[in-house]
């Protein structure tokens, strides 16, 4: 029986190999760019969101996120000038999920959905930032209302 019990366990040790939540990592690596006006700008603070937490980074740079089944949400503000959004969606890491499909009869895909281990995000992010209407606080271009007074 203790043989039955063993041989049982070898099989699930085994069937999990193939899980993507036991052989890959939860986080991963992004690259984020801002662009305005077909050009790169910097100094851009940005919120990354999804189901696992929320990031901040300030473009262009590199972020380390959880790894999630669901949409990552960026959010992206230069003072009161420009802003963008953009939702990146997350992709099933075809490697990870296929073996782990067909090795676990679909309960480690499910596992790894829940987790988010067997899927990614673009390595590369790119939010297009829109100009707001309103110039920046010490801006030369910026028209200050006066009013003068006469006597």
């Amino acid at each position: 029986m203790a043989t039955m019990k063993t041989m049982g366990a070898l099989a699930m040790l085994a069937a999990l190999a193939g899980c993507a939540t036991v052989s890959e990592s939860h986080e991963q690596g992004l690259m984020l760019h801002t662009i305005q006006d077909n050009r790169e700008i910097g100094g851009v603070g940005c919120v990354l969101s999804n189901d696992a937490g929320r990031w901040f980074v300030v473009s262009p740079g590199h972020v380390t996120v959880t790894k999630s089944a669901g949409n990552l949400f960026v959010d992206c503000k230069k003072g009161v000038v420009s802003a963008g959004q953009e939702r990146f969606a997350s992709r099933a890491n075809t490697t990870a999920t296929i073996g782990n499909a067909v090795s676990t009869l679909g309960l480690g895909y499910l596992l790894d959905k829940r987790t988010g281990a067997g899927f990614d995000y673009p390595e590369t992010l790119v939010v297009l930032m829109h100009g707001t209407g309103r110039q920046a606080p010490g801006d030369p271009d910026r028209q200050e209302s006066t009013s003068s007074v006469l006597y």
